[in-house]
């Protein structure tokens, strides 16, 4: 495993398992699996609605004596519904069945999003979070954040891959240190950027899958990175990227694919539905 270390100098593996869209039943396994492969950075979210599934794989890997809960990085987001809960953090923590997360998000620049961080803010000074994020955040709203934090965040989550990297947000962050941690690391399984003549080239090279190729790029351009799956040999291969290295050269030619495509467009609309989006749990 490779590490990067946050502004807080808080340590942070650049590759984990993401669990977006996966059902709490495999998500449990799936967590379980990864930590005895050795993942040690699990990322999930209230609106995923399988904070509880992670927080049973977790148990089961400490109870069989896999790791311990200072080893696995943890990191959750926090939905636009519950930025005003007094109590959402509280209860984010108990579905998880941890006492804190080690990144802690807002998940969405909609609804009061600044009382959202208020929120996290607050969960970081009582040491109920080791650092905290921001997620698709750019813009008139990133600047909103930022002029009103009194914690700069540590880590941004945002859409990230060879056909697209948001490098004027991190150009703006840099003064802060913030890290970017890479949501659709291979493009949303787009067969153009899976089967791009530069990736598959350096597939063959390597005698590497295209997408350890992707995954290798995303941690050597020191961004966290959180491919998602059910499938053990899924799992399994995403792992196996800690043998190779690209050249400066190859790292550039992979770069140069940036601005081809992207998979999400926020708009205004979508966030107005996500400040209106209550999850399932909500009382």
């Amino acid at each position: 495993m490779e590490y990067t270390k946050l502004s807080n100098d808080v340590r942070v593996p650049l590759l984990g398992l993401g669990t977006f869209m996966i059902s709490p039943d495999d998500t449990e396994t799936s967590v379980y699996e990864a930590l005895k492969m050795g993942y040690r950075l699990i990322d999930t979210a209230n609106a995923y609605l399988n904070e509880e599934a992670v927080g049973k794989g977790l148990k089961k890997a400490m109870d069989g004596g896999l790791v311990k809960r200072d080893d696995v990085f943890l990191s959750t987001k926090i939905w636009p519904t519950l930025y005003e809960k007094d109590d959402a953090v509280e209860k984010t923590l108990e579905r998880l069945g941890v006492d804190y997360v080690d990144l802690l998000f807002i998940h969405q620049p909609a609804g009061q999003y600044q009382a959202g961080y208020a929120l996290i803010e607050k969960a970081y000074k009582e040491g109920k979070a080791r650092s905290l994020g921001i997620s698709n955040f750019f813009g008139d709203k990133l600047e909103s954040l930022l002029s009103a934090a009194d914690v700069k965040p540590q880590v941004i989550q945002l859409e990230t891959h060879p056909y697209y990297v948001y490098d004027d947000v991190m150009v703006r962050l840099a003064e802060y240190g913030t890290k970017l941690m890479g949501w659709y690391p291979l493009g949303h399984g787009d067969p153009g950027l899976l089967h791009d003549p530069m990736i598959t080239k350096l597939s063959d090279k390597y005698r590497k899958s295209t997408v350890q190729i992707l995954l290798r790029w995303a941690v050597q351009r020191d961004f966290m990175t959180i491919p998602g799956t059910k499938n053990i040999d899924h799992l399994r291969s995403n792992f196996d990227i800690f043998d190779f290295s690209l050249t400066d050269e190859e790292m550039a030619a992979v770069n140069a694919l940036n601005g081809t495509r992207r998979y999400y467009t926020p708009s205004e609309e979508l966030e107005t539905r996500y400040a209106n989006m209550h999850l399932p749990f909500e009382g």
